[in-house]
């Protein structure tokens, strides 16, 4: 990244980087490459050696909802490449780290391998499989108090057809979350808007007391995300 110093001489601003187009690159790769050079979080990401930017959007969600709290069970589905991972294990104290509060547990799930973390502990599996709620409860030693997940299905390049990919796996993990979550317990998800999470979000209102749709500031403004966040898992009641 270029700086230079301004005229007025107020201190120094960053220089928007223009990428230029190169033999065998495909123009949305140019623009992709263009956007992360000139975005500040991926800047903030790298100086504050977070593993994506994606890092802010859980901390800014934290910020306004207080669910990673120290002693906290956490699960993060989809969890590569750690951003998330690495919040939560400050957040809820799983290095133990903060003398005086309870030491959480921070427990990955992602179908590809991963590099190891300080403070989670991690497992390549598919959450979908069956027992996989009766094994991450294993892992854990009880039931979590938090489940999050980032995931994203595979881009067709098909907004609409992209928008139900995300909301069905968002709901695969919502109904996870039913299995393993505490009653009190929470369940943070990105989405993408589009029309067709009206039932994701009736699900998730008789199951949880409360049910928030948040864009953090992170969150790119020509993004279609958001993210759910619901507090006060019911579990058995929700059922009666």
């Amino acid at each position: 990244m270029t700086n230079k110093k301004n005229s007025s001489g107020r201190g120094q601003r960053d220089l928007f980087v223009k990428v230029k187009s190169a033999r065998g690159r495909k123009l949305s790769s140019t623009r992709w490459l263009q956007r992360q050079l000139n975005d500040p979080y991926v800047k903030r990401a790298q100086a504050e050696g977070y593993r994506g930017r994606a890092a802010f959007k859980i901390l800014e969600l934290d910020e306004k909802f207080r669910f990673l709290v120290p002693g906290a069970r956490v699960v993060d589905l989809g969890c590569a490449p750690g951003g998330w991972l690495q919040v939560a294990v400050k957040r809820v104290n799983a290095l133990g780290e903060r003398g005086g509060k309870a030491v959480g547990t921070v427990l990955g799930i992602d179908l590809q391998e991963m590099e190891p973390l300080a403070g989670t502990e991690l497992h390549q599996i598919d959450f979908m499989v069956d027992d996989a709620d009766a094994q991450v409860k294993e892992w854990l030693g009880g039931k979590a108090d938090v489940v999050m997940s980032d995931m994203a299905a595979s881009s067709s390049g098909h907004k609409q057809t992209d928008h139900l990919r995300i909301i069905s796996l968002c709901e695969a993990a919502a109904y996870f979350s039913f299995d393993v979550l505490e009653d009190g317990g929470t369940f943070v998800a990105k989405v993408l808007a589009g029309g067709a999470e009206g039932d994701l979000q009736k699900l998730l209102k008789q199951k949880f007391t409360k049910v928030f749709n948040v864009k953090p500031p992170s969150s790119r403004s020509d993004s279609s995300e958001k993210f759910v966040v619901a507090t006060g898992f019911r579990g058995s009641e929700a059922d009666e």
